[in-house]
């Protein structure tokens, strides 16, 4: 019995019958395949269908489809790029001229600076950036998509570990920015850079700082005066952290769902009590409050504490099913419950004392 064919390898098939080139239709190959006329509508849909570097090989077969294609395509992503990254992104970036979101994550660092300012040179739509693990590129790509990609709302530098402060600047040219990750970003981010950030990413909700080691409470102090809508901030490894930066989140980001804390050792249970006492008509809104809260390895904290925040916001839970107040290393906190988590806890010790 022959084996049925998948929907992926009919696809493949009808690309490796359709990708031909004019000499071959010349001879009489393929006739019946009117290739070339394919409607603009079915071809996007097939797109729709198969990976990114089936999109860009399909572009390259006629100049009717890389017309309707470069035109349509909106999100394209080069993650799976093992090799040749750089030489990539500079030949798509003339052609893909109305791409939206584009993510260039690696894991092997490829790309350089040249390739950035090509994209920044022809990208102008961009709204969505992923650069995450391109420790080559430096200050200058930064400068280069601040002038041409300028409604940015989501920025993903993690990793970007060459750029400075200096380059950080620019991003106070993104005033839609919404969504920025400076994780690893070690050098770059100082008390200075948020200040900058501050000033001109008002609409900054996202935000992660993990690992930025010189980040004080005068950054973050200097980050909320500008940026109040934040919604989530990841401060983990940022060890010079203490109650001050968590107190000033507490009274002027009231929209605040998400806190990582995680090896943040100098906070106390003052922190948690200004989280858990904050403008409770606030938090007590639909949607508002913290759901997230990562004090890993803050060794300093007490149960009753932990347990007032938890008690203040209702989506916080222990229980493991819905794991959103982590506490991994924090021993002293093992009688901390959230709601549900408390109830399996009391039904397991009256089931112990039935036995």
């Amino acid at each position: 019995m022959v084996p049925e064919r998948s929907e992926t390898d009919n696809l493949d098939l009808s690309f490796q019958t359709l990708m031909v080139d004019d000499e071959s239709i010349a001879e009489g190959l393929y006739v019946d395949c009117n290739w070339k006329d394919l409607p603009a509508d079915i071809l996007l849909h097939i797109t729709s269908l198969v990976d990114h570097y089936t999109i860009i090989e399909a572009s390259s077969v006629c100049t009717g489809w890389r017309d309707v294609i470069c035109n349509g395509i909106t999100h394209l992503s080069l993650s799976r790029c093992k090799e040749n990254m750089n030489d990539l992104a500079l030949s798509i970036a003339p052609k893909f001229t109305k791409l939206q979101s584009l993510t260039l994550r690696q894991s092997k660092s490829q790309l350089e600076d040249n390739a950035i300012e090509a994209i920044a040179y022809y990208c102008h739509d961009l709204t969505e950036l992923d650069l995450s693990g391109s420790y080559k590129i430096n200050d200058w790509s930064l400068f280069e998509l601040s002038s041409g990609c300028p409604d940015l709302t989501k920025l993903n530098l993690s990793g970007c570990s060459k750029l400075t402060e200096n380059g950080l600047r620019s991003l106070s040219s993104f005033k839609h920015l919404k969504w920025l990750n400076l994780c690893g970003c070690v050098s770059a981010t100082t008390d200075t850079a948020l200040d900058i950030i501050s000033r001109g990413c008002h609409k900054l909700q996202f935000l992660n700082l993990g690992w930025c080691e010189s980040v004080s409470d005068a950054g973050v102090i200097n980050l909320t005066m500008g940026c109040q809508d934040l919604r989530s901030l990841d401060l983990c490894g940022c060890v010079l952290i203490t109650d001050e930066s968590v107190t000033t989140l507490a009274h002027r980001c009231p929209h605040l769902k998400s806190l990582g804390l995680y090896y943040c050792q100098n906070i106390t249970d003052d922190a948690m009590y200004s989280l858990a006492f904050r403008d409770r008509q606030r938090v007590n809104k639909p949607g508002e409050g913290l759901v997230n809260l990562n004090i890993s390895q803050c060794t300093a904290l007490t149960p009753d504490a932990v347990q007032a925040v938890c008690n203040s916001y209702p989506e916080l839970h222990t229980c493991p099913s819905r794991h959103s107040l982590i506490m991994s290393g924090c021993l002293s906190l093992t009688s901390v419950h959230c709601a549900c988590g408390f109830q399996t806890h009391q039904t397991q010790i009256n089931n112990h004392h039935l036995y």
